[in-house]
């Protein structure tokens, strides 16, 4: 089992900013979940010694009734698009120039759309000091010419600054609401651990630290694609114990992934943590990849039209996730490997293509696949014919 770090509130780290009364927080991203943890991210600056009191959090910038939604979320402190109903910490500000907001942080959270990460980490290369702590909770991996790279490495290779990554059951509406869940942050730097704690733990949002780092980061890409899978099930109808195979096979599929991808140790023990079965199951019975995929099996209309009528526009990491994971496995000559057993759990359903993690991208990768084109269950026999 991989060592938890326990963080004792008494022992703080002292300040690295005096002049300003701690380290300065800011926030890259302001969509639903960036909106959550800015709840929490500023209510714990304002009463934390360690922490500068004020809160930049990057917005980008578009219109809400007229209204610039950063001009919007400073008056009415609340951000009305993305995260309705909540209210946000009047320390937390948004500032809709990236440089601005991020100009002397010690402390970076990205929490964007994966596919958006490059073109920030562009703005901001030779902009962030080298000491900053940065922390991820992106999920999803970045496909680039050299195969399969973790979002915290496409950071840490743009900016020169040590990452983290924070998973783990947290539907954003919920931990705004302040219900009780755990999360996990993988950090292999200690300090840097009882730092990232410190700023995001709450008596609600209980908080494991663990070193390995790239397993907890691979659990948040995979577990949206697996729950795309599950979104599949209950828009064909497909029952319940379909569903429940579908998550345990993208379990193991997820640990089989993450050994072969994986340059540091992969432990079991891991997956038994927050960011691992806890989100799974969390993401493929309420997370919004699941609702989507549900309703596009049910309508047959796009992701991208799915995504503008339920999301407002914002983006799924499955699907983009599929895709990339697709082609990686095509290049590694992968992805044959481990089919059989998934193909006699879906035998009769003629669903293979559908519920294997890689092979779902095909089924997406259009965005227009109409429902015609899904497989159907058989027609249920009679009870007398059973």
């Amino acid at each position: 089992m991989p060592p938890v770090l326990v963080v004792q509130r008494s022992r703080r780290p002292p300040p690295a900013s005096p002049t300003m009364g701690g380290r300065k927080v800011c926030i890259v991203g302001s969509g639903n979940w960036g909106s959550a943890i800015a709840k929490i991210v500023g209510n714990n600056a304002a009463k934390l010694e360690q922490f500068d009191t004020t809160v930049n959090m990057w917005v980008f910038e578009e219109e809400v009734s007229g209204k610039k939604l950063t001009e919007i979320i400073n008056m009415q402190h609340e951000n009305v698009k993305y995260l309705p109903g909540h209210k946000l910490p009047p320390n937390v500000v948004a500032v809709p120039d990236l440089l601005k907001a991020s100009a002397g942080a010690d402390i970076l959270i990205f929490v964007v759309p994966h596919q958006f990460i490059g073109k920030l980490c562009e703005q901001l290369k030779d902009h962030v000091k080298k000491e900053t702590i940065g922390v991820s909770l992106i999920k999803g991996v970045d496909e680039g010419p050299e195969g399969l790279k973790l979002i915290s490495h496409v950071i840490h290779e743009w900016l020169g600054i040590e990452m983290s990554v924070l998973m783990g059951a947290n539907i954003a509406n919920e931990v705004a609401e302040e219900k009780f869940c755990e999360t996990t942050i993988g950090c292999k730097n200690l300090e840097h651990g009882q730092i990232l704690k410190e700023l995001m733990q709450t008596c609600n949002f209980r908080i494991t630290v663990v070193p390995e780092a790239d397993t907890v980061e691979i659990c948040g890409a995979l577990k949206n694609v697996v729950a795309v899978g599950a979104g599949f099930c209950d828009g064909l109808s497909f029952g319940d114990n379909t569903k429940a195979a579908v998550i345990r096979l993208g379990l193991m599929e997820m640990i089989t992934f993450a050994k072969l991808f994986c340059k540091g140790p992969v432990t079991s023990a891991t997956f038994l943590e927050s960011c691992g079965i806890a989100d799974l199951i969390t993401t493929c019975y309420g997370g919004r990849n699941r609702r989507v995929a549900e309703a596009f099996a049910r309508t047959g209309k796009s992701i991208e039209q799915l995504e503008k009528e339920m999301l407002n526009g914002q983006k799924l990491q499955g699907p983009q996730t599929a895709a990339e994971l697709n082609h990686i496995l095509k290049q590694k000559n992968l992805v044959e490997k481990g089919k059989d057993g998934l193909r006699q759990a879906a035998s009769g359903l003629r669903v293979q293509g559908l519920l294997r993690l890689h092979d779902a991208s095909d089924r997406l990768r259009g965005l227009s696949l109409q429902r015609q084109s899904l497989p159907l269950l058989p027609a249920p026999k009679s009870p007398e014919a059973a």
